[in-house]
């Protein structure tokens, strides 16, 4: 399961999954669920600071179910305060994202401590996540804000035709970011990162938002597919 800029190197993991399948060629490689790619990719530069716990709600597009307007007409003015597997996958694929290779298995990370509330809002496209983050040595808010624009991953580096040039955009706008206005930004493939402040119970809180089917479902899979062209693997 891999995020190609945020753990490229768990691909290193085909080799063994190539001998338990007993094949040369063949492997598996997917990408992560589209809920935590609004808001991992926010937290992802500011682990060295010890990200100690996370609360993350998330605010899912009707498409994530595969659905439109019309196909689903229940959906419009209404909010249904259950996705069913999504919570629990918010909460674990991310340590699994950040966890190591040991042997033959990826190991999941043991923290941050995240939980999450999934809802879902008529809106067509474009994952949004409120984020409650705290730290084991907290950040200044300027620190945070360098590290989110000056992030760069494989992808990036590499140039990869999928990748947004700049992956996290920060919107110093209150009303930012906004689905309708920011979900297509880079192509759908960047993230939208926006109203960062200092929280009463946490250490800071903020917005985050993705385009679902194109950073979290058929982009991200066409952007994997390129990193792993880079990397030999299609050799």
């Amino acid at each position: 399961m891999v995020v190609p800029e945020i753990n490229p190197e768990h691909l290193e993991i085909i080799e063994a999954q190539r001998k338990r399948l007993g094949t040369k060629k063949g492997f598996i490689a997917v990408k992560s669920n589209c809920s935590i790619q609004s808001y991992v990719p926010a937290l992802h530069p500011l682990k060295n600071f010890g990200i100690e716990s996370v609360l993350a709600c998330t605010y899912q597009a009707i498409s994530g179910a595969g659905k439109n307007f019309e196909t689903w007409p229940e959906m419009v003015d209404n909010l249904i305060p259950y996705i069913g597997g999504e919570e629990e996958k918010s909460e674990q694929e991310p340590l699994k994202v950040w966890g190591k290779i040991v042997g033959d298995e990826i190991v999941k990370a043991e923290t941050p401590a995240i939980t999450t509330q999934c809802l879902r809002v008529p809106v067509s496209d474009g994952h949004t996540a409120a984020v409650f983050v705290r730290f084991e040595n907290k950040p200044s808010k300027e620190a945070i804000l360098r590290l989110w624009a000056d992030f760069k991953g494989v992808p990036q580096e590499l140039e990869l035709p999928s990748a947004p040039k700049q992956f996290i955009h920060y919107f110093e706008e209150d009303d930012r970011p906004q689905s309708k206005l920011d979900r297509n930004l880079e192509n759908g493939m960047a993230v939208s990162v926006g109203r960062l402040r200092e929280d009463t119970q946490y250490d800071y809180k903020f917005v985050c938002l993705s385009h679902n089917t194109l950073r979290g479902a058929a982009g991200g899979g066409v952007l994997l597919a390129e990193l792993l062209a880079a990397k030999g693997y299609f050799d």
